[in-house]
């Protein structure tokens, strides 16, 4: 190195770590890109975006293309370090210890977490500035890069290890893709999270677990006096009506108040009037997934339908709005049923289903039994609790605000520890 002036093994230096450096950026920045916004940039003819997504496509190639890069720089890097610390250094040892400080001090801070994290905030700019650079070098050195991954394929298989394995999808599981628009944050409105959430639970929801139930459901009955009927149909807040005899068991049919109020008025409207204008009625087996019945009704033209147990016996009723109020959320709502106070804590209607209080709280209460909260809460205390009563129910503290002699009424969820409060 005597005969060399100093410039020359300083430039080396400065032009290896340079290098050291690129590659580590490029493969943190290929590694952090986002996948489907470079396929949306494909698609919009962006050429570097068009690269990028060519070295990703060749994974292997491109990260022994960039672990023979990095080594053959900090190797080179290392060894003209050495010789400069020998040059300023007549004992060998105290030199070789300089040169091994200096090596990995340069190499890690400038190599490697600066650039590393510069990709980590700018991954798609320098992912894509690299790639005109990393793709050419792909090509001219192919045969090196294929002879390399041949060997590591050989020495695998010797040891036993499946490397033609297909890499697992994206997304293993449903709870995956519901972390992921969750922490969207700002990148979906919230409307259209809790849309997607919707879509996603549809695969594990049942008509039962959306259903008005028996006892809420209103309808005609056609043993009733004749003005009691009329005036529950003038007052109906539902376009269409179950018509029973005595029991919901004893269905006619479902009757649509549009083709029957404009006869009302008429001296001979009777029973046999709302008789001659009923639908057949449609039953729906309670553990009928909501994502078929949705099908059903499209490809039927159906819009209501009575939900049967096993048995035959009617639980409950289900419509097209309900179906749809399992994706998009409630339609029409003049109760609020959660209210979150100043302090975290959450003031619940106990009528509402275990699956909508999840959705607004994104808790993780069990769906598997009882319905509604109300129900839930009796099973776990194997009684109906007096007000004022507190439990732990699931994990969650709650206190039992009202009640009556049948039923939970309104309770109150505790602040979770470290809650923030929403403003």
């Amino acid at each position: 190195m005597n005969e060399i002036p100093l410039s020359v093994p300083w430039g080396i230096l400065a032009s290896m770590l340079l290098l050291s450096a690129f590659f580590s950026g490029a493969k943190a920045a290929l590694m952090a890109l986002n996948r489907y916004r470079l396929k949306y940039l494909v698609k919009t003819n962006q050429r570097s975006a068009y690269n990028t997504q060519r070295l990703l496509l060749k994974s292997d190639y491109l990260n022994s293309l960039i672990s023979l890069g990095n080594h053959a720089v900090n190797f080179t890097a290392a060894i003209v370090t050495a010789n400069l610390a020998m040059d300023y250094y007549r004992q060998q040892d105290v030199a070789a210890a300089v040169a091994v400080i200096l090596a990995i001090l340069l190499i890690l801070v400038f190599c490697d977490l600066i650039p590393s994290r510069m990709a980590a905030v700018k991954p798609e700019k320098l992912a894509f500035t690299a790639s005109w650079v990393i793709y050419p070098l792909l090509i001219l050195f192919y045969p090196l890069l294929w002879l390399i991954n041949q060997l590591t394929n050989w020495l695998m298989f010797m040891f036993g290890l499946n490397f033609r394995k297909k890499p697992a999808t994206v997304f293993s599981s449903k709870e995956e893709l519901r972390s992921i628009v969750n922490d969207a944050g700002n990148l979906i409105p919230p409307r259209y999270q809790k849309m997607l959430l919707g879509i996603l639970d549809l695969e594990s929801a049942t008509v039962e677990d959306i259903m008005t139930p028996r006892h809420e459901i209103v309808g005609l009955d056609l043993d009733e006096p004749l003005p009691e009927i009329i005036r529950k149909i003038k007052n109906s807040p539902h376009t269409r009506l179950p018509v029973y005899r005595k029991s919901i068991d004893n269905v006619e049919g479902f009757l649509h108040l549009r083709n029957i109020l404009i006869l009302l008025e008429q001296t001979d409207f009777n029973q046999q009037t709302i008789l001659g204008l009923l639908s057949k009625p449609v039953f729906i087996p309670d553990a009928t997934p909501v994502h078929n019945q949705i099908h059903r009704f499209k490809m039927e033209k159906i819009r209501i339908g009575l939900v049967v147990d096993e048995y035959g016996d009617v639980t409950g009723l289900v419509t097209l709005d309900d179906l749809l109020q399992e994706i998009v959320g409630e339609l029409i709502t003049d109760d609020i049923t959660v209210r979150q106070q100043s302090d975290g804590s959450y003031l619940v209607d106990a009528n509402i289903t275990v699956r909508e209080f999840n959705r607004i709280t994104q808790w993780s209460l069990p769906t598997e039994g009882p319905k509604t909260l109300n129900g839930l809460i009796i099973e776990f205390m194997e009684t109906i609790p007096e007000a004022g009563t507190s439990i732990k129910l699931h994990g969650y503290a709650l206190e039992i605000l009202k009640r009556d002699e049948s039923s939970v009424k309104l309770v109150k969820f505790l602040p979770e520890p470290g809650l923030v409060p929403a403003r």
